[in-house]
C-alpha cells in the first residue's frame, strides 16, 4: 500500500493501513496468516462460546430465533466452530452472522450471513474476539513541558509530536488514562473504541455482548502504551503502510462504562442491563464454561489408550487457552442486556 507520506495521527494512518482498499485486512490470507488467536489455537474455544450461547438461550427462555453475531469474523472460523458445537435443537434455531469488512470467503456455510456491520437488532449473543484492539485510535505522548500531545506518523513509521490533545480526547485521557507529566510517557486514547463498543451493545435488544481482547484497566495502564505490529506470526514495529497488523491493548473498563444504558442514553433499559457488566480474565471465563486444562486420569491410559491420548491433547489445548502470561490473560468484558449474568458463580 502506498500513501502520501505526509504526517497524520495514528488513527487516520491505521485506518488506511488496515482497512483501506489495499489494507492489511483486505488480504486473502486473513488474520490467521499473520497471528494466532484463541479461535485458531483450539476448537475448545468455539465449544466454550457455544456453551455460552446455550446459557444465553436459556436466559432468554429459548426463543424461536436465537442470534449469534461474530464480530471481526476473520474468515468465519469462530462462527463455523460455534454452529458445529451447538446441540441440534439450539443450532436449528440459531441465526448466525459474521461481521467483517473483507470479502465473503469461499466455502463458508450458506446459513451464515456475511455483513459489514452487525444487524440492527440482536436477540442472543454478540461476541467480539480481538475486534476492539484493531479499532484505530490516537496516540498521545507527554512533551518536555509536561503537555500531552498527539503523536503524528508517516507511512514509513517515523513519528513526531503534533498539537496538544484537546476536547473530548483530553477529557477521555483525564478520566481514563491521565498523563503523569513525565516526558516520553504515552497513552492510547480509547474514545473510538468506547464509541464502537457502545454502538455494538446498542444492537442487542436482549441477550449478551462480549468483548475479548488484550486489555488493561485504570489500576495498571502501561506507561509507554502498547501500540505494536504483527507480521507473519511475529511482533514487529508498527508501520502504517499496509504491510502489518497494527494493534493496541484495550481499556476495557472504559468500554464497559461506555456500554451502560446511561452512557448510551437508554436509562430506561430493563433490569440486568449492561450496568451489570463484568470484567474477568479469559482463564476464569473459560473455566466457568468447562475449559479447565485438567489432565486425564492416568488409569485411562491402561483402559482406553486412544481416549487417553485424545484427552491429553485436549488438556494441552485448554492449558494454552488459560495460560498465565498468554491467552489466559486476555480480558473478557461481558455486558448482559435484559437477562441475568450468564457466568454467575451461583450457576
Amino acid at each position: 500500500m502506498t500513501g502520501s507520506g505526509g504526517w497524520r495521527g495514528w488513527r487516520a494512518a491505521t485506518q488506511a493501513a488496515l482497512y483501506g482498499p489495499d489494507g492489511f485486512y483486505r488480504r486473502p490470507e486473513g488474520p490467521a496468516g499473520h497471528f494466532r488467536t484463541s479461535v485458531h489455537a483450539s476448537p475448545l474455544f468455539a465449544e466454550a462460546v457455544a456453551r455460552l450461547l446455550c446459557r444465553v438461550d436459556e436466559a432468554l427462555g429459548r426463543p424461536e430465533r436465537l442470534d449469534f453475531v461474530d464480530m471481526a469474523a476473520g474468515r468465519g472460523e469462530l462462527v463455523t466452530g460455534v454452529l458445529a458445537a451447538l446441540p441440534a435443537d439450539v443450532a436449528a434455531r440459531t441465526r448466525a452472522y459474521a461481521v467483517e469488512i473483507a470479502a465473503h470467503p469461499t466455502g463458508l456455510a450458506h446459513r451464515i450471513e456475511w455483513l459489514p456491520e452487525p444487524p440492527p437488532q440482536v436477540t442472543g449473543l454478540l461476541f467480539a474476539n480481538e475486534w476492539l484492539d484493531n479499532v484505530p485510535l490516537e496516540v498521545a505522548e507527554v512533551d518536555s513541558a509536561g503537555v500531552a500531545r498527539r503523536v503524528l506518523v508517516r507511512d514509513d513509521g517515523t513519528e513526531r509530536l503534533g498539537e496538544p490533545v484537546s476536547g473530548a480526547e483530553a477529557r477521555w485521557l483525564a478520566r481514563w488514562w491521565p498523563p503523569a507529566g513525565e516526558e516520553g510517557l504515552r497513552a492510547e486514547i480509547g474514545l473510538p473504541r468506547d464509541t464502537a463498543w457502545a454502538s455494538a451493545v446498542s444492537r442487542v435488544a436482549r441477550g449478551l455482548a462480549v468483548a475479548v481482547d488484550y486489555a488493561h484497566t485504570a489500576d495498571a495502564r502501561p506507561p509507554f502504551g502498547t501500540l505494536t505490529g504483527f507480521r507473519e506470526g511475529r511482533e514487529t514495529t508498527p508501520v502504517p503502510d499496509g504491510s502489518c497488523d497494527i494493534t493496541a491493548h484495550v481499556a476495557l473498563d472504559a468500554c464497559a462504562a461506555a456500554g451502560t444504558p446511561e452512557a448510551r442514553g437508554t436509562a430506561s433499559a430493563p433490569a440486568h442491563a449492561p450496568s451489570d457488566a463484568c470484567l474477568l480474565p479469559q482463564r476464569d471465563a473459560l473455566r466457568a464454561l468447562g475449559i479447565t486444562g485438567a489432565r486425564p486420569p492416568l488409569a485411562l491410559a491402561s483402559t482406553d489408550p486412544a481416549a487417553y491420548v485424545r484427552a491429553l491433547a485436549s488438556a494441552g489445548e485448554a492449558a494454552e487457552l488459560t495460560a498465565a502470561g498468554g491467552l489466559g490473560d486476555f480480558g473478557w468484558l461481558l455486558q448482559p442486556v435484559g437477562i441475568p449474568h450468564p457466568l454467575d458463580p451461583a450457576r
